[in-house]
């Protein structure tokens, strides 16, 4: 299995990847905390994109206090059969075990960051 995990937006926000060994299991974990996993492929044009765009913005996106996680699709099939994912890159989020939305495709870093902070508001975080 190659590593495609080099890139400056895990690093600078502090990602830890999930598979299908430990998703679930990461996912209770942090169910006190709003979630976000990022599901991306290698070779994506638009995952790279994203990563690009969201590496640029990692200070913001850390200061949202947001737990991340992220799932190379193409190397965890069954995680984006399970969540119904019609194409990368796809972000979901989970508070307290449950999933509360979906942002796909990456819409850019306004409506993003807006989606992101109305979650949180829903939270109550």
């Amino acid at each position: 299995m190659t590593n495609h995990m080099e890139h400056p937006f895990f690093e600078a926000v502090k990602i830890e990847q999930l598979n299908s060994e430990n998703f679930e299991q990461r996912l209770v974990e942090s169910s006190d905390k709003l979630v976000g996993v990022f599901f991306w492929g290698h070779n994506c044009p638009n995952c790279e994109i994203a990563k690009a765009r969201l590496a640029e913005e990692a200070a913001t996106l850390n200061a949202l206090g947001l737990k991340w996680f992220h799932v190379n699709t193409y190397e965890n099939f069954d995680l984006g059969t399970k969540f119904g994912l019609f194409g990368i890159p796809t972000f979901l989020f989970f508070y307290q075990g449950k999933k509360l939305g979906r942002i796909s495709p990456f819409p850019g870093l306004d409506p993003f960051f807006l989606a992101l902070n109305e979650l949180k508001q829903k939270c109550g975080i």
